[in-house]
């Protein structure tokens, strides 16, 4: 028999019953319904709970401490993304697997909005005291976003921007597809190329707002320029893009000059509520961009879409959709990816664009295209995931790997969504066609 002790000078006996991982697995039992329904390996090395389970090691006792401070997903989320806790690929289980495990088992316990008796905290306060896990709660991982000011301001959205696409270039580059579009592809089958199904997604989109040679085209969150790309090289646009994030922009305009398109591209770094024209535009897109503007700004963010475009012009918008307590995305999401992000469901959104005097003429679900794309930008991360850590640092990438996944399963079943949503302004002639030819 040999004995460990963690930084704090707690022991156990290792082996496979007792010690720090029983003690725990007790301690939670009434806060979970039962028995611990995962392997739980301490730092000690004492295991506890489901043989059948996937196994969850704790390398250390912050990872209580944090849950302790965040009880629930932001605090397992911290302890994830620092190596504190982990989920070894073992025993055919890997992340999706275990997670996905992990939502089934709470559904089947009825565990939201469960609480536990005085005995029960009482207890598991004098376990977290034994433990010595009872202190100042830890210092915030170094890729948690702090993002400080009014919230939509105009300095904050530029700092929430920056937080996710300032990565660098090269890091998106090494995930996305050629075209470093960052939204859902149109997939005609889960096999599908990636590039592929961007292109099928972008031209889609330039044939929904009938774009042809010489028509005037604004991209509102032009991200690295798919789009406006696109639309000037396939279609013949003419096309004004805007963003607020300046990596994206140096990686636009250098595209633009390589491609020989400056006659026909212009790339803004400006706010979209900074856009001077009004009925000026043909045509106006903005691709996954909405879900950033905020639940307050969205009258606004609707009312540019309207007054950039000509009476009779189109406007179509790709925009994720969720129902339920956290249209943020979830703890994890808001802080650790895109802070201040707002999602509603699809017909609230709808509501919006009408009461900003736009006509709603299709609505045209993506929902399933989104996990054919996130296991594309899935298999792309982790192809290059130590160049990844080489630009960035091995918390960002526990960082994205638990984002992709958890994505991937949000729309696998059902909790978020993504929707094309095609438009025309009243007050001119339109040319949708009578027959739906998209």
């Amino acid at each position: 028999m040999t004995t460990t002790g963690d930084q704090t000078g707690t022991t156990s006996t290792r082996g496979h019953s007792g010690g720090v991982a029983q003690r725990l697995a007790d301690a939670v039992a009434p806060f979970i319904g039962g028995e611990l329904p995962v392997r739980l390996r301490a730092w000690d090395g004492s295991e506890a709970g489901s043989a059948d389970g996937p196994l969850v090691v704790l390398h250390s006792v912050d990872a209580v401490r944090r849950l302790l401070w965040h009880p629930g997903e932001l605090g397992a989320a911290q302890a994830y993304v620092t190596g504190e806790l982990d989920v070894p690929e073992v025993d055919g289980w890997d992340l999706d697997k275990a997670l996905t495990y992990a939502f089934a088992v709470a559904r089947e316990r009825g565990l939201s909005g469960a609480r536990p008796t005085p005995t029960a905290i009482i207890s598991a306060v004098r376990a977290a005291l034994d433990l010595k896990a009872i202190s100042r709660p830890p210092a915030a991982p170094a890729s948690q976003a702090n993002i400080k000011g009014r919230l939509h301001s105009a300095l904050r959205d530029r700092r929430a921007i920056s937080h996710h696409y300032d990565l660098s270039n090269e890091f998106y580059s090494l995930i996305l597809e050629p075209h470093m579009a960052y939204s859902s592809g149109y997939h005609s089958s889960p096999d599908q190329p990636l590039q592929e199904a961007q292109e099928a997604k972008l031209d889609l989109v330039c044939t929904k707002l009938g774009l042809t040679e010489g028509s005037t085209l604004l991209d509102i969150g032009c991200g690295w320029g798919s789009m406006s790309l696109r639309a000037a090289e396939k279609f013949g646009a003419k096309v004004v893009g805007v963003t607020i994030a300046a990596e994206q922009k140096k990686f636009i305009d250098e595209r633009i000059r390589e491609r020989g398109l400056q006659d026909r591209v212009e790339i803004r770094l400006q706010d979209y509520r900074e856009v001077p024209e009004r009925d000026h535009f043909d045509a106006v897109s903005s691709i996954e961009m909405g879900e950033h503007v905020g639940q307050k700004n969205y009258p606004t963010y609707a009312s540019v879409l309207h007054r950039s475009v000509k009476p009779g012009g189109r406007v179509l918008i790709q925009q994720m959709s969720r129902t339920g307590k956290w249209p943020g995305g979830g703890p994890f999401i808001e802080s650790f990816i895109a802070p201040d992000m707002y999602m509603r469901p699809v017909g609230e959104t709808v509501a919006f664009l009408e009461r900003a005097g736009l006509e709603v003429r299709d609505v045209h679900g993506l929902r399933e295209h989104y996990v054919h794309t996130v296991a594309g930008w899935l298999e792309r991360f982790e192809a290059n995931v130590d160049r990844l850590a080489e630009l960035t640092s091995e918390e960002v990438v526990r960082v994205w790997r638990l984002y992709l996944v958890g994505g991937a399963m949000a729309f696998r079943d059902g909790r978020m969504g993504v929707d094309q949503i095609l438009m025309v302004r009243p007050g001119g002639p339109h040319d949708l066609p009578l027959v739906r030819t998209f």
